[in-house]
């Protein structure tokens, strides 16, 4: 029965995710999921946006009256670009990608509510396949990377008085792609790997409306780490670094989501209303993410709506620090099975070319029509403002000595997204 439901899953999984290559972020996550969210800057912890919040966090679908369902998707358009040492600026082919969302709530009664949904969350990639090559550089290794991350989850929650409290279980799926061309001409990759596995998040918040304080809720919400292991991606792309003796050995393909907490406070006064959330990204604990010395994330995020009769809008703010950390040149042997410092120029490389995680600010904007009772039309518009690393890579390969040519590297980040979405209640 496991064994066919994981199978189900996949087919699902593949179908909604066909076209959908994702750069999320807040390191590979999204600032959110929802057309409501996004366009606060990705509050949701203290802010009810009704089934929409499903995923943000499950104690606030307690403010769906009956039914509601909101579904849409994110039409998303990231800018990158790099360079090895004194080559050009190559530009990623990948900027182009739909992230489906879809969430379900049903209140059972007064204090119970039970939903469904299925949500595109984390991913990233590049694809340089395209890039130029002239005998002066490589063209960016034509390296090609493509993380997909998709969580079904069925919230639960409880409700009494101004005290709710939710869990989600939770299932994701992900897929993973790693392939480039070698210094020495050899052909990196094994082709796009998948795995299942279950995760939860728990929930709650407080309303203190009957402690006399109308419109001021608090909120708090934790995501379990979710273990993923794509059979031959990381092993096979660090294999050649083991060969020249840059590496202590292969890595493992262990690539864990990681675990990330949260809290928010939220504010109504009349049509305004204000929030904030914080959350921390643990990707020092994550498996994967700590071999390649990715450094935990604080996410700050601000949110505006001024809701009136049949209309709201949105304004909000979102910064994530970059995860991403430069490690020292050259070689460093230590602990065995750790590479959070080990192979140096090597580790930047992969980190800035193969996964540039580094959005910083985020400037969201967004809006609420209802055409009835039932039926309502959401849209946000995020923008993440240019940003350019630069560390210390290897750029080339010496052929007549083996030896490896090390120089800076950058990448350039920017990132437009548009996402529509329908909410119906019945």
């Amino acid at each position: 029965m496991k064994k066919n439901t994981k199978h189900v899953a996949k087919i699902i999984a593949l179908s909604l995710l066909a076209s959908t290559l994702l750069h999320a972020t807040n390191g590979d996550t999204l600032i959110a999921v929802g057309a409501k969210a996004r366009g606060m800057g990705g509050t949701g912890i203290a802010i009810s946006h009704g089934a929409e919040s499903a995923l943000t966090n499950p104690a606030l679908i307690t403010s769906v009256e009956k039914r509601e369902i909101s579904f849409g998707g994110t039409l998303f358009m990231p800018d990158i670009s790099a360079s090895m040492g004194r080559a050009p600026l190559y530009d990623s082919d990948a900027d182009m990608n739909v992230i489906p969302s879809v969430s379900i709530v049903n209140r059972i009664n007064e204090n119970w509510f039970v939903g469904i949904g299925m949500w595109g969350t984390a991913g990233m990639g590049v694809d340089y396949r395209n890039a130029h090559v002239d005998p002066m550089d490589s063209g960016n290794m034509h390296m090609v990377t493509n993380l997909q991350l998709m969580q079904f989850g069925i919230p639960i929650a409880y409700k009494n008085s101004g005290f709710s409290v939710a869990l989600t279980p939770l299932l994701q799926y992900g897929a993973l792609d790693i392939g480039y061309n070698g210094f020495d001409g050899s052909t990196v990759g094994s082709g796009v790997s998948q795995d299942l596995n279950f995760g939860y998040s728990i929930g709650a918040t407080y309303d203190f409306k009957d402690t006399g304080v109308e419109g001021l809720t608090i909120g708090a919400v934790y995501k379990s780490k979710i273990k993923m292991d794509y059979s031959d991606q990381l092993s096979k792309a660090t294999q050649p670094f083991v060969d020249f003796g840059i590496f202590p050995g292969v890595m493992g393909n262990d690539l864990e989501q990681p675990a990330e907490f949260g809290v928010g406070v939220a504010y109504v006064y009349g049509g305004h209303s204000f929030a904030f959330d914080y959350r921390n990204i643990q990707w020092s604990d994550a498996r994967g993410y700590q071999d390649f010395g990715w450094e935990d994330q604080d996410v700050y995020a601000f949110g505006y709506q001024y809701a009136q009769d049949n209309w709201a809008i949105r304004l909000g703010y979102n910064h994530a620090s970059n995860p991403l950390t430069e490690a020292p040149s050259g070689p460093q042997v230590i602990a065995p099975g750790s590479y959070a410092q080990a192979g140096g120029n090597a580790l930047n490389l992969f980190n800035l070319l193969g996964f540039p995680a580094t959005a910083e600010d985020h400037y969201t904007v967004g809006g609420t029509y209802e055409f009835s009772e039932t039926f309502a039309l959401d849209l946000a518009y995020v923008y993440a403002t240019k940003t350019t690393t630069a560390m210390n890579t290897i750029v080339g390969l010496n052929p007549s000595t083996g030896d490896m040519f090390t120089g800076p590297s950058t990448v350039e980040h920017t990132e437009s997204s548009l996402t529509f979405q329908l909410t119906y209640k019945f």
